[in-house]
């Protein structure tokens, strides 16, 4: 691979949340979604140093209480219970800067959406089926009861821009 990328660039190692509640987080991802526990670490802190805005750029009292580690299908999720002097607890929207939400793909969207209902989960709006080079997908957002955004994708005939690079 040339250009001007990262060199050695293999793809997305983790994804790492911050939540409110430990517990009820990762019992949500595991009973709800389907996440497995893979081990959990911590607590992390530095009660006279720099280190932790240094590393992590957060508040140097900073504790990262503890972190757990969950494999959700490919995907692995770093959460962390973080206490910190200057923590902001709003949970940023999409629109916001530093938004973002977690895409996960799923084999049949109307199934995986019918569970989630039947657990209560908060879904936004109905299913939408993309046009343009993203024909042939279907999404519909979601939240974690802590507000995290999360979405459920599904293409399986794949998209049209795959299709018409295979031409």
């Amino acid at each position: 691979m040339s250009g001007s990328g990262l060199p050695g660039l293999r793809g997305v190692d983790h994804i790492g949340i911050t939540v409110p509640d430990l517990d009820a987080a990762c019992g949500w991802l595991i009973e709800v979604l389907g996440c497995e526990h893979l081990y959990t670490l911590g607590p992390y802190r530095d009660d006279t140093g720099n280190w932790m805005n240094d590393h992590l750029g957060v508040h140097p009292r900073a504790v990262m209480e503890q972190l757990r580690l969950l494999r959700c299908g490919d995907v692995t999720l770093e959460v962390f219970r973080y206490a910190a002097p200057d923590q902001r607890r709003e949970v940023p929207r999409n629109s916001d800067m530093g938004g973002h939400h977690i895409a996960l793909y799923v084999e049949d969207l109307d199934l995986a959406l019918a569970h989630l209902h039947a657990h209560g989960v908060e879904v936004l709006g109905e299913p939408t089926a993309s046009s343009g080079p993203s024909e042939g997908q279907r999404w519909v957002y979601f939240r974690a009861p802590w507000g995290l955004q999360m979405e459920l994708v599904s293409y399986p005939n794949g998209k049209a821009f795959e299709r018409e690079e295979r031409r």
